[in-house]
């Protein structure tokens, strides 16, 4: 297995800069000592050849600032005055949830899937009843970068995590305000056209250590805004 793959699939893309046909080769074109897997994402600087970072929060926060001349540079996900609240809510949200998919989906005994699975939910349960008095996003009016954050895992949620993953208590669909939360954010111009839910699927069901025939469900029925 070599990893990451640069495929002709419908609606991915081919590396057309440096002509690899997998992601560990883009690794040592950067580091031909390198060693470990190659994971993503990566921010590749086409100019040095090389790879910038491999960290997605890293990455979120260089393509908020250090892109104004290519952007809109007043769109600010990282805002001066709600930095502090946006801090506390990513350290809140990324070992529960963010991160507790993970911890549920490859834990190895019971306690520590329970674990994971009740923490998984706890804090949906907080989330959905923080977006239940009528905000729009996390902080208010404004969209910010705890917004992106929490939007790629309830995103993928239904379709993956639930499954895949046994984090099958409840769906996201099954919370009202988290669901209309997350149909505000595929209405922003642009979003949903990064939203692939057959890729989705595709990626995690060929994990082979969680679904070694490596069958794709064809469900579940997602909200018309996915499911399109």
């Amino acid at each position: 297995d070599q990893g990451w793959r640069f495929g002709d699939t419908g609606g991915a893309n081919l590396d057309t800069l440096n002509g690899a046909n997998f992601l560990h080769e883009i690794y040592t074109r950067a580091d031909p000592a390198i060693s470990g897997r190659a994971t993503v994402p990566v921010l590749w600087d086409k100019q040095r050849g090389t790879i910038v970072n491999n960290e997605s929060a890293d990455i979120l926060r260089m393509l908020n600032s250090g892109f104004g001349d290519f952007a809109d540079p007043t769109f600010d996900l990282y805002p001066a005055d709600l930095r502090e609240e946006i801090d506390a809510l990513n350290a809140r949200i990324y070992p529960r949830l963010n991160n507790g998919v993970y911890r549920a989906g490859f834990a190895t005994t019971q306690a520590a899937y329970e674990e994971a699975f009740h923490d998984v939910f706890a804090m949906l349960d907080e989330l959905d009843g923080r977006l239940g008095d009528g905000r729009d996003f996390l902080l208010g009016d404004r969209f910010t970068e705890a917004d992106v954050r929490l939007f790629v895992t309830l995103v993928r949620f239904d379709a993956a995590y639930h499954g895949l993953f046994k984090c099958n208590l409840r769906r996201i669909s099954d919370y009202p305000a988290l669901s209309a939360y997350q149909a505000r954010i595929l209405a922003i111009p642009g979003v949903r056209d990064t939203v692939s839910i057959d890729h989705i699927k595709r990626g995690y069901y060929s994990i082979k250590a969680l679904n070694p025939i490596g069958i794709v469900p064809i469900g579940p029925e997602l909200p018309t805004a996915l499911a399109a």
